[in-house]
């Protein structure tokens, strides 16, 4: 299937079929693929949490505005940034670098120490929503690569990610939840699956600077 294929077979699912579940082989696929999407300056400040206990989606659905794909998906991912990017997070990053490309310290320390010193100009609020952005990447790379592997998603903001936070204690992960994606196969009687696309016309959503 190609990717427009693909992308032209997704679709928001409402009702999953809760009889069906990813092999492993799926959800590392969907790992790796987290794993590589582009995050800006390389650091990044996401990690993603893939829960699959029956229970603790059921008690997760109750914070996402009873959102019923949440506890019926094969399994629940959820996005969330790091809550502190200091000159520590940004020295391993540099050092891990350094371990994988073996990049000389006179070529790395000056993008390390313009890094370190742009990140504390920042408020703690700029850094949250520099690192939220990532979020929206990753989930839009995993949105992609769902749909060319035929897994069926369903992206949501609609959930309390104080509740979640409380409930998954992510606190004490240095974490906070964005964003909300259960993953799994659709039902077949999710009358959503047969409605048209509505998209605005290619003409009127790209502009071509010739």
């Amino acid at each position: 299937m190609s990717i427009i294929n693909a992308l032209e077979w997704r679709y928001a699912v409402k009702k999953f079929d809760s009889s069906k579940f990813l092999t492993e082989e799926k959800l590392n696929v969907l790992k790796k693929a987290f794993n590589l999407t582009a995050t800006s300056y390389g650091l990044q400040p996401v990690k993603l949490l893939i829960v699959s206990d029956k229970k603790l989606q059921k008690q997760l659905r109750a914070s996402s505005w009873n959102q019923a794909q949440v506890e019926d998906a094969s399994h629940l991912l959820i996005f969330s940034i790091e809550n502190k990017i200091d000159d520590v997070y940004i020295k391993n990053y540099f050092a891990r670098v350094k371990h994988i490309r073996n990049t000389p310290d006179e070529i790395l320390e000056p993008f390390q120490n313009f890094l370190i010193e742009d990140f504390n100009s920042k408020n703690a609020e700029e850094i949250k929503n520099w690192a939220k952005n990532q979020v929206y990447l990753a989930m839009g790379n995993l949105l992609t690569v769902c749909a060319i592997e035929k897994i069926d998603a369903c992206p949501m903001e609609g959930f309390s990610s104080e509740e979640y936070d409380e409930i998954l204690d992510l606190k004490s992960k240095n974490l906070t939840a964005v964003l909300v994606l259960p993953i799994g196969y659709r039902a077949e009687d999710d009358m959503f699956a047969a409605f048209k696309k509505v998209r605005k016309p290619l003409q009127d959503s790209v502009i071509e600077l010739k």
